[in-house]
């Protein structure tokens, strides 16, 4: 017992930054107290104690702010991340070093009894703040689920899950850019627009496409990391936001047609020109 709690304390003070010392850990953290107050729940929960399981999952709650179901299994070196608001259905499977922020629901959306109802989660899991995992599906091992997705479905080993209704990014995807940048080549060739206007366009477009889609990272940013691609622990990040989307798509669409507007005001006047000097000119 004594084992396991070092070692989860050990997990804490590496995961976060914010730990000062072992004893701030063991005194302050409610993850660490909820899962202390869990495997009691689970071990009298597993000898049949179900009404004082149920009490100690209770009590944990209340304490915690945290709720996991005694029947639910939860593996080693788990860290629940502030955590307030955690729900953790009954069937529910955490496996081996998986981080869960706050807000984060392990939830069902069948009302049979005896069936799996909740999800499982394989190792090194990361799911991100308000996210809501629900179903009695399987997210394979070093997946990540971005803040505030709704997973309905299983997600492969590796991939990244964002967005409502969740859409999978997998790992090494980054196909987004190139699409932009073909999309702005092609644009800038069709299109009357100067050289400098057509670069300008590029840019923008390239820009968007950075902001709105996950699989696409700005390069200006050096703390990008590749592993991280399209995930957010806390917060709605701009690629999690449909309403934002739009309204950048729009924003972008209106600058570009106003500069081929520009440019064929432009033309005209010069057409005007030509015209009033007359035909001998």
């Amino acid at each position: 017992m004594f084992t396991r709690l070092r070692s989860d304390i050990e997990t804490i003070f590496e995961r976060d930054p914010a730990a000062k010392s072992r004893w701030e850990v063991l005194t302050c953290y409610p993850g660490l107290h909820a899962l202390i107050l869990h495997r009691l729940a689970h071990a009298l929960w597993g000898l049949g104690f179900w009404w004082l399981g149920r009490f100690i999952s209770h009590i944990s709650r209340f304490m915690t702010g945290i709720e996991i179901h005694p029947a639910a299994v939860i593996g080693e070196r788990v860290f629940f991340d502030h955590a307030m608001g955690v729900v953790v259905g009954e069937t529910a499977e955490i496996g081996d070093g998986c981080t869960i922020y706050q807000g984060v629901t392990l939830g069902g959306t069948s009302l049979y009894k005896g069936v799996k109802r909740h999800p499982t989660l394989g190792a090194n899991v990361v799911v991100g703040a308000g996210a809501k995992v629900l179903g009695g599906f399987s997210v394979g091992e070093g997946a990540k689920i971005g803040s505030n997705a709704v997973v309905t479905k299983p997600v492969p080993a590796g991939a990244t899950a964002i967005g409502n209704p969740a859409r999978l990014i997998m790992p090494g995807e980054g196909s987004g850019a190139n699409s932009a940048q073909s999309l702005a080549t092609m644009e800038s060739v069709k299109s009357p627009l100067s050289g400098s206007q057509a670069q300008a366009v590029f840019a923008d477009q390239s820009m968007f496409a950075s902001a709105t889609d996950p699989a696409v990272k700005a390069p200006s940013d050096p703390s990008a990391d590749s592993s991280l691609t399209g995930f957010s622990a806390y917060g709605v990040t701009q690629a999690d936001d449909p309403v934002l989307q739009i309204l950048k798509e729009l924003s972008e669409r209106t600058e570009h047609q106003s500069a081929r507007i520009a440019q064929l005001e432009q033309s005209l006047e010069e057409m005007r020109r030509v015209n009033a000097k007359g035909p001998g000119h």
